[in-house]
């Protein structure tokens, strides 16, 4: 059985099929459905797939950083208010993205760094959205003192940052881009314990092979668990029984409701 600790259910992609797309990842093994945060005008179709599937759906709270912008002071106060009234699983996606623009580097740092706090505050983990900014990232993480408790979303760095995060106490989000030729994660993700590592899909993005391209789903978390089975030789149920252990204490499931 497996847990996608990031998906994307809510978003016009899945408006057509989302039951089917559940009912598949069901079907699959996929248990539990970890949806993120992008922005306040998602919220509502959030809460409805979570209202409608409460054994399967959790939800997360969180400002995206390409969603950081003018208004971001507005946007945070939302997450505080869904952090300090609903049932809120973890803190996410937040972070820093310097791919599409670089204008608002400073209030995306300010946003994270403040959602990293709520974070602590409501005694939660969060899930790290990263971009071409692990310097920056890495620079937010480090100004807060312990260890930190959360998921490095869709890990694409290298190995040295891969033990990085690790070493602050995050946990690495695996996904399709172990599957990619040019995905490079695959040429070393074997040298880091299991214990480490949950998994997720980011659907309906990063297919993976042999899907990449089109939309991803929950039920293709199979294929990336076959992935990580062959890379580190063991047995798929062993990938399934680890990860979801690990998923199970990163956002502090009991037995009874995971």
């Amino acid at each position: 059985m497996f847990v996608d600790t990031h998906t994307h259910l809510y978003v016009p992609e899945f408006d057509d099929d989302v039951a089917q797309v559940i009912e598949r990842g069901l079907t699959a093994g996929v248990q539990r459905f970890i949806l993120p945060a992008i922005d306040s005008t998602y919220t509502q179709r959030m809460r409805q797939l979570e209202k409608a599937y409460p054994f399967s759906i959790s939800v997360m709270a969180g400002l995206h950083p390409t969603h950081v912008g003018p208004g971001f002071e507005q946007e945070l106060t939302h997450v505080h208010h869904q952090l300090s009234t609903e049932k809120c699983i973890a803190v996410g996606e937040i972070g820093i993205d310097l791919y599409w623009d670089k204008t608002y580097l400073r209030e995306q740092k300010e946003a994270f760094a403040r959602q990293i706090q709520w974070a602590r505050d409501f005694n939660l983990p969060f899930a790290i959205h990263c971009r071409q900014a692990f310097d920056e990232v890495f620079d937010v993480l480090t100004s807060f003192d312990g260890l930190h408790r959360g998921v490095f979303h869709c890990f694409s760095g290298d190995f040295s940052q891969a033990q990085r995060a690790i070493s602050l106490g995050l946990h690495l989000g695996i996904g399709g881009v172990v599957t990619f030729k040019n995905g490079q994660i695959d040429q070393w993700i074997n040298q880091i314990p299991l214990e480490h590592l949950v998994l997720e899909t980011d659907a309906p993005y990063l297919a993976p092979a042999p899907h990449r391209g089109k939309r991803n789903e929950p039920e293709f978390l199979t294929l990336v668990v076959t992935k990580l089975a062959a890379l580190y030789g063991v047995s798929e149920q062993e990938i399934g029984q680890v990860t979801t252990a690990n998923a199970k204490n990163l956002f502090n499931w009991s037995d009874e409701t995971l």
